[in-house]
């Protein structure tokens, strides 16, 4: 037989003035609770309301109730709330959202009631939290009281999202629509992004995501991917698309396997339909699907999180625009720290490179004054923008500098470069910024996979200067011999630097690299060098040793004279060794003509681009 529902709130009885309590969030605010709180509270003061992310219209933040309640809000959002905090009227508490709950639980924040908003009972008694368990599961077990809004909307979910009836102290029926928060169109800028966070995610890795486009864009580039597995604080209705494309089975999860696994969802209300009565979607406390250890239990964990902007060290702000606060911490920190433990792990941090139409970089120098540190340059592997991806592990203050000025807009590269020289070390002979090749398009990144190898093809930059020097000490003399005509002894820093300083604008220079993780190894080098004055170009290139006879070099070839075509160059000139067969050939099998030459030890080919083929 089922239960009978707790009586009506008796607000008298279970609060008093300048107590404090807990108000579900998300997209779960039970809106006809609070309201009633509201209506049934007079002359009570100063009683604090504590929540996450509240979305809807969070009146009780207006300033007419400024003497009743006051805001302490763990993460800011919502336009009454935001305006509360920037006036004083309302509180921000930073906190990592896997000790969010701790809070309640030792005492920090002791709860006199919890306000939720829940699901009908089943013929056992039992409420589910719905679409938002996160930290109300916690201020459920915490708080002195329950108070919940019983509402049909709420969608029942499964894992540990239930409460009983019998813990519930009063409550009133409401039928009252989650917050629903539609998808937002993607543009050009967080395509790319979406495409070039994509390309860091491997078959079978579990994925960690935010709210918004980029989050939204990199899925959709994941459609084709398989074996995917979700572990994240958040879903979205990006999640549904990458199931019906049969991207996701977490049958490769280590944790959990067979389970998309979260802790609350905000998205439409067809994402409220589609993770009602789903048994392959748990819902857990936040407590525990942030926990860092946790979420290290599953490896290869992808973490993707966004931020407001990134310095030239890798620090990043993601809670604050100078001395405004925005949001809040959230879980970037928990899923970057499990991400960073996790076996074949990656926290990746991807935003656009610039604000405000393009007139403010987001890859700073030095952080705005004011701003504070989310996660901190210790903890960060990868940041991605529009124009590619900076990988930092292991990289030096100056390696790391490099390589998030290539990912930073290009009309603030130089002078990213300048503050570089003038507030961090950098050798005298570091002058040029790095350099796209448009005619590669918008994604500088090409996946290649050879012999079931996969290999990246990119330009060379200037982050690439001691990948170089260690490209070069890998060569046998033969090849050395054969590059350049002599045995030469030694590949300074300083010339290596000079080689992958490229004005990719007129020369172009182009590498295949292996990555593995933060790990990068170049594999292949080809280059032209550009003569306006005949408009002709010289191409040379180098394989090492172990890849050689599998096609690299003729890819580079391929790609190089594809370059030249579009920037008009009449002819591309190559100088060859006369018992390097295997370099004569790719050329000859390109299109190249040999040449008379005075020299038999040398080869002399020419390739006639404005020649239709």
């Amino acid at each position: 037989m089922a239960e009978s529902l707790p009586p009506p709130p008796d607000w008298q009885a279970l609060i008093k003035s300048g107590c404090r309590l807990f108000v579900g969030g998300n997209a779960s605010v039970p809106y006809s609770l609070v309201q009633h709180l509201m209506d049934n509270t007079k002359g009570y003061s100063d009683i604090e309301m504590v929540h996450m992310l509240a979305l809807g219209k969070t009146h009780w933040a207006r300033e007419e109730y400024r003497n009743k309640f006051k805001v302490n809000t763990f993460f800011i959002g919502g336009e009454e709330v935001r305006r509360a905090v920037d006036e004083g009227r309302a509180d921000y508490t930073p906190c990592f959202l896997s000790e969010m709950s701790g809070l309640f639980a030792d005492g920090t924040l002791p709860l006199d009631a919890a306000l939720v908003n829940v699901s009908p009972p089943d013929e056992f008694g039992y409420c589910s939290l719905g679409a938002s368990v996160d930290i109300c599961m916690s201020a459920v077990r915490q708080a002195k009281k329950v108070v919940a809004q019983i509402n049909r909307h709420v969608p029942r979910t499964a894992g540990h999202s239930y409460i009983h009836l019998s813990e519930i102290h009063a409550c009133i029926e409401a039928d009252e629509p989650l917050v629903t928060v539609e998808p937002q169109p993607i543009d050009s800028v967080t395509e790319r992004i979406g495409q070039y966070v994509a390309m860091l995610v491997e078959d079978g890795a579990t994925l960690q995501f935010g709210i918004g486009k980029i989050p939204s864009a990199t899925l959709k580039y994941l459609q084709h991917h398989r074996d995917l597995g979700i572990h994240s604080e958040m879903l979205t209705d990006s999640i549904i698309q990458l199931i019906e494309a049969g991207a996701v089975s977490n049958k490769k999860k280590t944790f959990h396997p067979g389970k998309v696994v979260t802790s609350f969802a905000i998205g439409s209300q067809r994402l409220y339909d589609f993770i009602d009565n789903n048994p392959h979607i748990e819902f857990y406390p936040s407590s525990y699907v942030n926990k860092p250890t946790n979420i290290a239990k599953n490896d290869n964990m992808i973490a993707i999180n966004s931020a407001l902007e990134v310095d030239l060290t890798g620090q990043v702000v993601a809670d604050s625009l100078g001395h405004d606060f925005y949001s809040g911490i959230g879980g970037q920190v928990d899923f970057v720290s499990g991400a960073s433990m996790s076996k074949g792990g990656k926290p990746i941090i991807a935003l656009p490179s610039t604000a405000k139409n393009e007139t403010v970089s987001r890859i700073r120098p030095f952080i705005t004054e004011g701003s504070g540190v989310v996660t901190s340059r210790g903890n960060v592997h990868y940041v991605v923008t529009e124009y590619g991806i900076a990988s930092l592990k292991g990289k030096s203050i100056r390696e790391r500098a490099l390589e998030l000025i290539r990912v930073a807009h290009p009309k603030f590269r130089a002078d990213l470069l300048k503050e570089v020289r003038q507030h961090y070390w950098v050798p005298h002979y570091q002058e040029k910024y790095p350099t796209d090749i448009p005619e590669l398009g918008a994604i500088q990144l090409q996946k290649l996979v050879i012999k079931g190898e996969t290999f990246y093809l990119r330009p060379l930059n200037p982050a690439d200067e001691r990948r170089l020097q260690e490209f070069f000490y890998s060569h046998t003399k033969e090849t050395l011999r054969l590059r350049y005509n002599y045995d030469p002894k030694q590949m300074s820093r300083e010339k290596s630097c000079n080689l992958v300083s490229v004005d990719q604008s007129s020369d172009a220079a182009l590498c295949i690299v292996r990555q593995e993780g933060s790990r990068i190894t170049i594999h292949a080098v080809g280059r032209f060098y550009y003569a306006p004055e005949a408009n002709v170009c010289e191409v040379a290139f180098v394989t090492r040793e172990t890849q050689q006879g599998k096609g690299m070099a003729t890819r580079l070839l391929a790609q190089l004279i594809d370059i030249a075509k579009k920037r008009r160059i009449a002819k591309m000139m190559a100088y060859v060794r006369a018992e390097n067969t295997p370099m004569i050939t790719i050329f000859e099998q390109a299109g190249f003509k040999r040449l008379m030459s005075d020299d038999p030890s040398d080869v002399e080919l020419a390739l006639d681009l404005e020649q239709p083929e």
